[in-house]
């Protein structure tokens, strides 16, 4: 398993339609001070909608860069070793249409192989032996608007982990799916050979990690193991005051 250190990262954006560095009176604070050292298999981050809990994902490819701080990934920098870090960390995103850039799930799978094949016939059997893995033989040829949600999520899955990532991302990757094609996506993910680190509302499949982290107002409020995190996560759900979302810094740190 890879290891991922996270040191204090905080993330910034500028509020008011502002452009440039955030500054400190007029910027939003989506993570404060964020440290955590993640290296077990599966590791699942849940929270409530604007918590921080995507941020926090999309730190971990670079699609996000810290305002300060570090991510690592098995000493890379996400910043300075961007490519090589998103050589290493695949990223499935909620809605597998803003994924899927290309009309069929073959289209895409080859995509994806471009670099690591350039012979066309090599891509090509390289591709089939992805879609045949994860059961999409028969849809690869299909419009992917005309595929099922649980489809298009597998397929953009097969599309990420055709370049075999040692790291999978996906940010709340059930929010779409109805039961079936939930309990579908548990048992691929299952069968995973990568870490696989997740957001998530469903505390179901929060259940099946080896961790949990509990992310609110930009903050870890929480670290440990499955049924203890959710508990938790379940009396802050509870709680008269809420859920509060990001801080701004013109509140105070």
């Amino acid at each position: 398993m890879a290891c991922i250190e996270i040191d204090g990262v905080s993330v910034a954006v500028p509020v008011d339609g502002m452009t440039g560095a955030p500054s400190d009176a007029a910027s939003k604070v989506l993570l404060d001070g964020v440290r955590a050292t993640l290296t077990e298999p599966r590791i699942a981050v849940v929270g409530a909608n604007g918590s921080g809990k995507s941020t926090l994902l999309r730190l971990l490819n670079g699609l996000v860069e810290p305002t300060s701080g570090s991510v690592r990934i098995d000493g890379l920098d996400t910043v300075r070793d961007g490519r090589a870090v998103r050589q290493r960390v695949g990223f499935v995103f909620t809605d597998p249409l803003s994924q899927l850039v290309m009309p069929t799930g073959r289209e895409d799978v080859e995509l994806s192989l471009r670099r690591r094949h350039r012979n066309r016939a090599e891509r090509a059997a390289a591709a089939q032996a992805v879609l045949d893995r994860f059961g999409l033989g028969a849809l690869a040829d299909q419009s992917v608007y005309e595929l099922s949600g649980g489809e298009r999520q597998l397929m953009a899955l097969a599309a990420v982990l055709a370049v075999d990532p040692g790291v999978l991302v996906l940010d709340e990757p059930s929010t779409l799916l109805d039961l079936r094609n939930r309990e579908l996506l548990r048992r691929t993910l299952a069968g995973l050979g990568q870490q696989v680190i997740l957001s998530t509302h469903d505390l179901e499949l929060a259940l099946d990690a080896d961790r949990v982290l509990v992310v609110e107002g930009g903050r870890i409020a929480y670290d440990g193991e499955p049924a203890s995190s959710v508990g938790f996560y379940r009396e802050l759900c509870a709680a008269p005051a809420g859920i509060a979302g990001p801080r701004t810094t013109a509140e105070g740190s």
